[in-house]
């Protein structure tokens, strides 16, 4: 969100960002694969959004595919309804994760551009 101030009153607007087309249909195609598995579960986008701990609201636009969805609850949705998120299961995940972590730990904690001397030597 940016702050606007607009004679004497502060409003917000939003942020607009573009996606790529890969994106936006795997967005969809997510939101898609968990819509239809929870009619293929029987549950209502009310019982889901209620085991998700997120509004109906939030789930309508996770289905819908909107990209400003925070992927927690993305992955929690999915996860619930039974969409595997990877191909792998829940050992190679882990396996996966900890592989990544220690090629982290072997990385500069920050990265920085170098900057440019100055030269002011008049």
């Amino acid at each position: 969100m940016v702050y606007v101030q607009t004679s004497g009153k502060i409003m917000t607007k939003s942020i607009i960002r573009t996606y790529s087309r890969y994106s936006r249909d795997a967005a969809a195609l997510l939101g898609e694969l968990i819509r239809e598995a929870r009619h293929e579960r029987k549950l209502t986008a009310q019982e889901l959004a209620d085991r998700a701990g997120i509004s109906r609201g939030l789930l309508q636009r996770i289905e819908k595919g909107n990209l400003k969805c925070e992927i927690g609850a993305v992955f929690e949705a999915a996860t619930i309804v039974g969409v595997k998120l990877f191909d792998a299961d829940d050992s190679t995940l882990t396996k996966y994760l900890h592989q990544t972590k220690e090629k982290l730990a072997l990385l500069p904690k920050s990265v920085r551009k170098k900057s440019k001397v100055v030269y002011d030597d008049f």
